[in-house]
């Protein structure tokens, strides 16, 4: 089975324009999660200036690869996987984009301890997908498996972060509720673009299944 896989690879045209656009947008999430992360230090303002900048970037790189994708009838990857792909990791860039702006638009000045955190775990989940999108390229499907694993560990990890900051913004009894909105909807954003960065894994682990 190996072989005849390596055959028809062998037949494919060697374009490799699809993985560059998809190891694009990995490092465009890896760049937006780490402008975002710079709000422990940056105002909100800037930090949404830069992500969005970030996010524009990525638009181009999927509006590339939709013009490729209808003009090419043989690619890579099967066209639903190049598509998916394409339209998560673009997810993933487009909340760190929501994130900058609820920062901004609730005019927080800094983020709570939990907002770190998630931060932090969205930024070592999109360096893990920077990492693992290019062995595509090399076929190098155990390590993709393995890539999509500690991106799920980091997904759980978030998740526990999330769900006890949202106990603690409902368990004080006299809570400022216009703080507690700011607060939970910044806590969605960010915890929501983690889940993106999971989906990416699932749809690494399928595809290293499919073509594995």
């Amino acid at each position: 089975m190996a072989s005849l896989q390596s055959f028809v690879r062998f037949l494919l045209p060697k374009e490799t324009h699809w993985y560059d656009m998809l190891e694009e947008l990995a490092k465009l999430g890896l760049e937006a999660s780490t402008a975002l992360h710079t709000f422990k230090d940056q105002p909100a303002s800037k930090v949404r200036e830069s992500v969005q900048a970030i996010e524009h970037r990525a638009d181009d790189v999927v509006r590339k690869m939709e013009d490729a994708l209808a003009r090419t009838f043989v690619t890579p990857l099967d066209r639903e996987d190049l598509h998916r792909l394409t339209s998560e990791l673009d997810d993933i860039i487009d909340f760190c984009n929501l994130s900058a702006r609820c920062f901004n638009l609730y005019h927080l000045e800094r983020p709570t301890a939990a907002m770190v955190q998630l931060m932090e775990k969205l930024e070592a989940c999109t360096k893990i997908i920077a990492e693992t999108v290019p062995l595509l390229r090399t076929h190098e499907y155990h390590n993709l498996l393995e890539g999509g694993r500690k991106v799920r560990s980091l997904e759980k990890e978030a998740d526990s972060i999330y769900r006890q900051a949202i106990s603690q913004l409902f368990s004080d009894s006299h809570p400022d509720f216009r703080d507690l909105l700011k607060q939970k909807e910044a806590l969605d954003d960010l915890e929501a673009a983690v889940d993106y960065c999971d989906n990416v894994a699932d749809l690494l682990a399928n595809l290293a299944v499919k073509h594995g």
